[in-house]
């Protein structure tokens, strides 16, 4: 059982219209935003600080974005957003060899070295302690422009907050989330835990 229950997806107006937004990036509006209309003012922030860091603005691509959420999620532990990364991955069109090799991603030819710096950084920046250090930092710079590096870090730290709150909340998944956690990430040990009812 979750912590507190999501309420409906029309409870509060402003907010429904806010998260259609996630028709886009899941095909339904995640009971995490949910559970934050019982504070409206937590859930239209929320939405607007997804939209902002989301945003594809170059080169670290709507897929490379999810990607680098699913590993910060992964190094949390937290089996809620690993499934929803996944699945917004593969919508915004990250290859099948991405998608099935990202827990390879240091060596697996699919990812180039710029976006091995990436995720490595996001392995690093989610650890806690952390553990982002001179190597790591110089790596990202070799990759990255200030602005992608603000870009890159702002998705781990977005993926912070809902870590944090999912696993706190017990966030129920939903059913194509769960579905698609199960096909891309099961055979890697992911079951869904506290985040599926039984």
């Amino acid at each position: 059982m979750p912590l507190i229950s999501p309420l409906p997806s029309d409870h509060d107006a402003e907010v429904a219209e806010l998260a259609r937004f996630f028709n886009e990036t899941l095909g339904f509006c995640p009971n995490s935003v949910l559970t934050m209309q019982h504070r409206p003012a937590i859930a239209r922030a929320f939405i607007g600080l997804n939209k902002a860091v989301m945003e594809n603005r170059g080169r670290v691509t709507s897929d490379l974005k999810r990607l680098i959420g699913y590993v910060a999620s992964l190094t949390a532990g937290c089996q809620y957003c690993q499934a929803h990364t996944i699945r917004a991955a593969e919508r915004y069109g990250a290859a099948t060899d991405k998608l099935e090799h990202i827990w390879e991603y240091r060596s697996h030819p699919a990812f180039s070295e710029a976006e091995r710096a990436a995720l490595d950084f996001a392995v690093a920046a989610s650890a806690v302690p952390n553990s982002v250090d001179a190597e790591v930092s110089e790596r990202l710079h070799r990759h990255w422009d200030e602005g992608e590096i603000v870009e890159i870090l702002g998705v781990v730290a977005l993926f912070g907050y809902l870590n944090r709150w999912n696993d706190s909340m017990g966030t129920s998944l939903e059913k194509p989330a769960e579905e698609d956690g199960q096909r891309f990430l099961g055979k890697r040990g992911w079951t869904g835990g506290k985040h599926v009812n039984t």
